[in-house]
């Protein structure tokens, strides 16, 4: 009897993948040191390759906005979603972008048969799902996921420059940067940052000693 293909995406492992239709789920700005931090689900059309796809930080700025306007003209589907500064820091970092990763899975139009998220934590959907190490360049949905949210992101810090322009962000996209640190010592913290993370909450141990 001739052997069936397997219809695994690369990097699932599972011994069982359900038939339908699956999404790439990966997250930009864990380790900023102000903003949300975002996660994108992308559901691919199979009948609609884009090459090209790739880890997002492997990518030159122009190369992923160029990929982020093809996903979003020839992906089925994708969500962008967040969690808030404070949610942050009530829930603390991980929690945060698990939180944003259900969010952007809920935020799908169509709904997902296999979930697939860079990394080796999953959050809690209500799917079948699999965390995939190094997904975002073994995977090409959790690729796309990453490069849209990359750019969403990086949007976002264009617009804190606006708000905020002595501080940088159009450059260091709120990463703990010598610019981005110097710019906190001289003008201390924006509603923005993360006043749980090290160099922020030393900063304001500093200011107000008890």
């Amino acid at each position: 009897m001739r052997s069936r293909k397997s219809s695994k995406p690369d990097g699932y492992t599972l011994g069982w993948a359900p038939p339908g239709l699956v999404a790439g789920v990966d997250e930009a700005g864990r380790g900023p040191l102000a903003g949300p931090v975002l996660a994108a689900a992308v559901m691919l059309d199979p009948r609609k390759p884009i090459a090209g796809l790739r880890d997002s930080k492997k990518l030159t700025p122009k190369r992923r906005a160029q990929l982020c306007e093809l996903i979003h003209d020839r992906a089925l589907c994708c969500s962008v979603a967040q969690a808030s500064v404070e949610e942050i820091e009530r829930l603390n970092i991980l929690q945060a972008t698990l939180l944003a990763m259900q969010r952007a899975v809920a935020g799908l139009r169509l709904r997902p048969t296999l979930v697939l998220v860079d990394g080796n934590r999953l959050p809690a959907f209500q799917l079948p799902a699999q965390a995939v190490v190094r997904g975002d360049d073994r995977v090409a949905a959790i690729a796309a996921a990453s490069i849209v949210a990359k750019v969403q992101r990086d949007r976002l810090c264009l617009d804190w420059h606006a708000q905020y322009p002595d501080y940088g962000f159009d450059r260091h996209k709120g990463y703990g940067t010598a610019l981005h640190l110097e710019a906190l010592q001289r003008l201390g913290p924006t509603p923005l940052h993360r006043r749980g993370f090290a160099p922020v909450a030393v900063l304001l141990a500093a200011a107000c000693p008890p």
